[in-house]
């Protein structure tokens, strides 16, 4: 589909867009869409029949909503209507910046939209709360039915948002028109563009800290980084990243790279680049990504360093498959070759799993593994909608705003470019990760589980570990994270940092920014520890690397090459991995 050439009239630009607009809305991993809208259906019928069952309560809450709407009418057209007792004038949520424009508070039309949208709102937020519906059931209404609101906000839409409405305007319609073309080109990738994408490359300003690969199967590629420093530690470190994204999170620009900071801090920094699995590895399983990958890497560093320990960092998903590895070597008697383990908002209890309940239970997750029967792989554009629906206005509606309505093109942002990068998972490995942790949470439970030929055993951990949670996770909720510190019999530092998922990761000391909180004591639960933590301004990240420091054995000479003369450099950082991008 092409922009028609002559599009001068205002009305037919209108009526385009808002049909290419609805296409988008239910366009986008339809799949999910498709899900999405069957559960936020069954848990408005239940409601309906509540409704049915005691009508009078019901009757009452709707008999109150058009009094209020009745009531801002009154207001609009200068009318006296009595206005129920107590009801206020309506504000959007702290931190909402949806209705910025001055034209909500200052034009009555608008200012009324904004009221009745906000006055639906809190209706449908109360009805769902009211439902007398199990815990899981409430739950899916009340994240569907936010999520339901969120879409139908007016500052989503052309004729009801006024700053699009004045940039059409402004533009004599060039906005709308640029707007179109932005959806068109989106829709060819089945993808929201977040940033621009065409000022990031991997290897030259993105993922670009100077290294390469030394060895790679099947699973990884494993990276050696060069040293910046004259000495090092005798003891390298090796990263495990999320197999579920790009690990170039954690080497972003030089600015704000883990890899550069670790590297300067005088260790010998290795890294696992996992696979991007196509439909030919559905058979690949958990116990694959710990063999071929996290095991197999620490023998390959111990065969090329000829160091008898090395330490660990991990994160997300990359710290539940290094807990793991952790175990079998436990089980396996190779754990004396870790000499510390460093988890980054990790999950290991998943009694809590936060808004992400909502994707997952016996019958959605049965339901995808009869597609991925098909497919071989689930698809990493439906991780990351899945991810992107819990924070719906940030990372989905202000970009349809300012891409499509106001026909902007977004600013580059390096953390942005990474989330537009996702990666596959392997169907078989998607339904050990799902059933045996998120359903069943057997990771916690002792000898539940059998990875690689053995039963496993948190508990029998006494890796020496650090713990880094951040206070608005909304992937991993950190009071569910600090159960990890629980499980280990070995030494535990724990950390919590300001911000969230990534931002909270992501925050080199330079910059200064936010604050992070620490010594509190453990073993009685995490708002006690809180209770008793020191807050402390700026970046966690020297922290940890002191405690590193003392685990760290004693300072060498720096390699001067990088492998050895098994273990060749194959091709240079960050590797062809990384560069395999979904199409």
């Amino acid at each position: 589909m092409s922009v028609p050439p002559n599009f001068t009239n205002p009305e037919e630009v209108i009526k385009a867009f808002n049909q290419q607009a609805s296409e988008l809305l239910g366009g986008f991993a339809s799949s999910q869409a498709q899900e999405m809208v069957k559960e936020f259906s069954q848990a408005w019928n239940a409601i309906a029949q509540q409704a049915m069952e005691n009508p009078q309560e019901w009757l009452q809450m709707m008999a109150k909503y058009q009094q209020e709407q009745l009531n801002l009418w009154g207001q609009l057209f200068n009318v006296n209507v009595d206005a129920i007792p107590g009801i206020t004038k309506l504000e959007p949520e702290r931190g909402d910046r949806r209705f910025s424009a001055k034209e909500w508070n200052e034009n009555p039309v608008f200012d009324y939209i904004k009221q009745s949208y906000l006055l639906a709102s809190k209706s449908l937020t109360q009805w769902s709360e009211y439902a007398h519906l199990d815990e899981e059931n409430k739950r899916k209404l009340e994240f569907y039915t936010k999520y339901f609101i969120d879409a139908m906000s007016p500052t989503n839409f052309a004729v009801t948002n006024p700053e699009v409405m004045r940039e059409a305007v402004d533009s004599k319609g060039q906005s709308l028109l640029n707007g179109l073309r932005n959806l068109l080109e989106d829709m060819g990738k089945g993808r929201i563009t977040m940033t621009d994408e065409s000022a990031f490359e991997l290897g030259k300003n993105i993922g670009a800290s100077e290294g390469a690969v030394v060895y790679q199967n099947r699973m990884m590629q494993l990276i050696q980084y060069k040293p910046t420093t004259e000495k090092v530690s005798d003891r390298p470190l090796l990263i495990v990243p999320p197999s579920i994204n790009k690990f170039y999170i954690l080497d972003l620009q030089p600015a704000n790279s883990f890899v550069k900071y670790a590297v300067d801090q005088g260790n010998t920094v290795f890294l696992i680049s996992w696979v991007n699995p196509d439909e030919s590895m559905k058979d690949t399983r958990w116990d694959d990504y710990l063999e071929d990958g996290i095991i197999e890497a620490t023998k390959i560093i111990q065969e090329i360093t000829g160091a008898k320990k090395l330490n660990t960092v991990s994160w997300c998903v990359g710290g539940t498959l290094l807990s793991s590895a952790l175990a079998v070597m436990h089980a396996k008697k190779m754990h004396t070759s870790i000499a510390s383990a460093t988890f980054f908002t990790t999950m290991l209890d998943f009694t809590d799993v936060g808004d992400l309940r909502v994707f997952i239970d016996e019958g959605q997750v049965a339901q995808r593994e009869a597609q991925l029967k098909q497919s071989g792989i689930l698809s990493g554009k439906d991780l990351a909608l899945a991810f992107s629906m819990i924070r719906a206005n940030d990372l989905i509606w202000s970009y349809v705003v300012n891409n499509y309505l106001k026909g902007q093109s977004p600013a580059p942002f390096d953390i942005l470019y990474w989330n537009s990068d996702p990666t596959n998972l392997p169907a078989n490995m998607y339904s050990d990760y799902l059933r045996n942790l998120y359903l069943e949470n057997k990771l916690i439970q002792k000898n539940a589980l059998e990875m690689c030929g053995v039963p496993i055993d948190l508990t029998t951990i006494k890796t020496p570990s650090y713990f880094l949670s951040t206070i608005d996770d909304h992937i991993a909720p950190w009071k569910s994270t600090f159960t990890g510190t629980e499980l280990f019999s070995g030494s535990i530092e724990f950390v919590l940092g300001a911000s969230g998922h990534i931002a909270g990761v992501i925050n080199p000391p330079a910059k200064n920014k936010r604050n992070f909180w620490h010594g509190g004591e453990l073993g009685k639960g995490c708002d006690h520890w809180l209770e008793t933590a020191k807050s402390e301004k700026g970046s966690w990240w020297n922290h940890w690397s002191a405690w590193l420091k003392k685990r760290g054995g004693t300072e060498v000479a720096a390699p001067a090459a990088l492998g050895n003369d098994k273990y060749k450099e194959l091709e240079a950082a960050p590797g062809s991995y990384v560069k395999e991008r979904i199409v």
